[in-house]
């Protein structure tokens, strides 16, 4: 790794942990769910700014945090709480690669992380499908929508440094 992938990873993963310990990575939204997790857009960005390794480091160590964190008894289950997370900014980052939108990177970062835990959590045995989908339309929809728009403005924004 570079230096400045080492320093991208750090402040990226620095930035979804900050999310999570303080709340501010729960957007409200006018549905069932009434949140959506933002958590997961530093390892979007990583992934688009920096590539698919740092995407996966990104996502690893937000993996990491949900695991050693969580409440949720699905996620106290290391390949759902982590490898979905790696995943992120992997998909992420091929996805930008081939499309050049950071909205569309935004999406298939998103449906990675949703699709990958509750898909993981169904196979494993912790929810019926029926649960998860209903998970996944509660929350999955507002988290694609909130991700792509605040990505595309992030990347935006940070075009010119990143270029």
């Amino acid at each position: 790794m570079k230096t400045r992938d080492i320093t991208v990873s750090a402040l990226l993963a620095a930035s979804a942990i900050v999310l999570g310990a303080t709340g501010l990575g729960f957007v409200p939204v006018p549905t069932p769910a009434g949140r959506a997790t933002i958590m997961h857009i530093p390892t979007i960005l990583a992934g688009i700014l920096e590539g698919p390794f740092v995407g996966g480091v990104v996502g690893l160590i937000f993996g990491l945090y949900s695991f050693f964190t969580t409440a949720v008894p699905f996620l106290r289950d290391p390949i759902i709480a982590i490898v979905p997370r790696i995943l992120i900014g992997v998909v992420a980052a091929l996805t930008f690669r081939v499309t050049r939108k950071s909205g569309i990177a935004a999406v298939t970062g998103t449906v990675t992380n949703t699709g990958g835990v509750l898909g993981l959590a169904v196979l494993r045995g912790y929810l019926p499908g029926k649960v998860a989908l209903g998970i996944a339309a509660t929350h999955g929809i507002p988290e694609v929508i909130v991700a792509a728009i605040i990505v595309m403005l992030i990347v935006r924004g940070l075009k010119k440094y990143f270029a």
